[in-house]
């Protein structure tokens, strides 16, 4: 909230706080009016960046969004900057009191629509793409060969088709046949091929690797979405170089079998569908300081709305949770659903303790120059992305994603792996919450990119799809939450995002795969 007992150069998001955001930059002996009388700014403040706004004792406790963000390792004077020269993590031990607050279901929101593409399954795409799927990095070039070999001039005989992919990767092989790495390589692959926004799929392998084409589709019984490739060709397309006789020839039988499922694919139309159809994956990078003030809370108003609409939202990147995550915990509709975030929690503190990292060190270099100090500050701000509705579920990276309501998938913090992700998971529609700048897309889904300050919006608006500065500005929250909602519609049903406009997303299929490489 802006605090009316301060000037508009602060942000105070809760009564309990002891710091303050700036709205934009305070110079040095700028007069701040605080709770008790005048508050001098005895540094600069960057935009972004924390000042206290009464005494701090070092070892005291740092309050942001009402919860506690850190501990002072000095004395703070009121008015100080407030950053990593003075604050630091500490183990809050939060209590995770599963269950206990779990919100009503929200009121009904009946009606609301968007075009998609209806699949046999019962699935809904959002976009219609030709996918070309590497199943090992040893066929990741014949992949790409096979779609670039088409044309602008010659999709554009296909008007229902978006595109052709070629989703390749640098894994496969190198790893334990049936162990974890492979079976969430799979699910990945699996997800990619049967995903809504899929019209039809080609695999392209080597033939001797640990990754083989025959147990993926018999482990995930992979069938073409929509029936593609003819009465004669039942099952899947499937390409082995060794088969094949090599590099060329793949290419060119790969591109034979495109020409013949142009067609078939091209051979569907938009259709008005309810908005329950909508799976949205949450996602923020090169976030900032006002990530937690302004984009993440106005897109927990849309996930709030998508909720009640029937739909999906899908919040991630597990280490960019924790220090936050017993605000789901006491949402999580059962015990058991906790527990599930609880024990995935500590998986993510064993795992990364085994290469001597603590999850504290996921404030990257770009997140703390824009004012976020600690794991904690950061994933405060995170969970906003989730609004307010109970946590219905929690899935492993890239389990199809089946639940309606807010369910929360294990991913790691790094965006393109997150986004893959939930993207394998189910989600049509990704909304991406950035306030240093991430230009991102990822195809077959559509990225809208959210800019969480109006500089930023303007410096790269080819790149923003839309401006949550404007909170900052005297917008509410419900309002920016409001247009993002609408935008989601927008896009769902046809709309091409900045990323989109511009091409992005054929490089960002990046697989996370836990696992010796051997």
């Amino acid at each position: 909230m802006l605090d009316e007992n301060f000037s508009s150069q602060l942000v105070r998001l809760d009564n309990f706080d002891n710091v303050a955001v700036a709205r934009t930059v305070i110079p040095a002996k700028s007069v701040l009016h605080g709770l008790e009388g005048e508050v001098v700014a005895l540094n600069a403040i960057p935009a972004g960046h924390k000042v206290a706004i009464q005494a701090i004792a070092q070892g005291e406790t740092v309050v942001k969004y009402g919860q506690i963000i850190g501990q002072a390792t000095c004395d703070i004077a009121a008015g100080e900057h407030v950053h990593s020269h003075n604050l630091a993590m500490i183990d809050v031990h939060a209590e995770y009191a599963p269950s206990s607050a779990v919100p009503p279901a929200p009121q009904p929101i009946e009606g609301r629509t968007f075009e998609g593409y209806v699949r046999t399954n019962g699935k809904v795409g959002t976009r219609n793409y030709l996918a070309v799927i590497s199943t090992v990095n040893c066929s990741a070039s014949v992949a790409r060969f096979i779609a670039e070999r088409f044309p602008q001039e010659e999709l554009a005989k296909y008007p229902n088709v978006d595109g052709i992919i070629a989703m390749k990767h640098g894994a496969g092989c190198g790893m334990q046949f049936g162990g974890e790495a492979h079976q969430t390589l799979n699910r990945l692959m699996a997800g990619m091929a049967q995903h809504p926004n899929v019209g039809g799929f080609l695999l392209v392998g080597l033939g001797c690797e640990t990754g083989a084409m025959g147990y993926l589709l018999q482990q995930h019984n992979l069938v073409q979405i929509d029936g593609v490739g003819g009465a004669d060709r039942p099952g899947p397309l499937v390409l082995s170089m060794q088969d094949m006789g090599g590099t060329m020839q793949t290419v060119e039988a790969g591109i034979a079998q495109i020409r013949t499922m142009l067609p078939q694919v091209n051979d569907i139309q938009r259709q008005t569908v309810s908005a329950s159809h909508l799976c949205v994956g949450l996602e923020c990078g090169g976030s900032d300081g006002n990530s937690g003030v302004t984009a993440n809370p106005a897109l927990g108003i849309a996930s709030d709305r998508i909720v009640a609409c029937g739909g999906t939202a899908i919040l991630s990147e597990t280490s960019e949770v924790y220090g936050a995550e017993h605000l789901l915990t006491r949402r999580a509709v059962t015990p058991e659903i906790a527990d599930k975030l609880i024990e995935r929690i500590e998986w993510w503190k064993k795992y990364v303790a085994m290469f001597g990292v603590e999850l504290d060190n996921n404030p990257s270099p770009g997140n703390k120059a824009g004012g976020l100090t600690t794991i904690a500050e950061k994933s405060l701000g995170a969970v906003a992305k989730a609004g307010s509705t109970a946590l219905v579920d929690v899935y492993h990276y890239a389990e199809p994603v089946e639940a309606k309501g807010l369910v929360l998938m294990d991913t790691p913090g790094y965006d393109p792996a997150s986004v893959t992700g939930m993207v394998a998971g189910g989600a049509n529609v990704i909304c991406f919450t950035t306030g240093r700048g991430s230009c991102f897309g990822c195809k077959p889904t559509p990225s809208i990119k959210i800019a969480t300050n109006t500089p930023m919006y303007d410096r790269m608006i080819s790149d923003m799809d839309i401006n949550a500065g404007t909170v900052l500005e005297g917008e509410s929250i419900t309002e920016a939450g409001e247009r993002i909602f609408e935008e989601i519609l927008a896009v769902a049903s046809g709309k091409k995002t900045k990323s989109e406009q511009q091409g992005i997303g054929d490089e960002e299929f990046v697989p996370w795969l836990v696992g010796p490489t051997l």
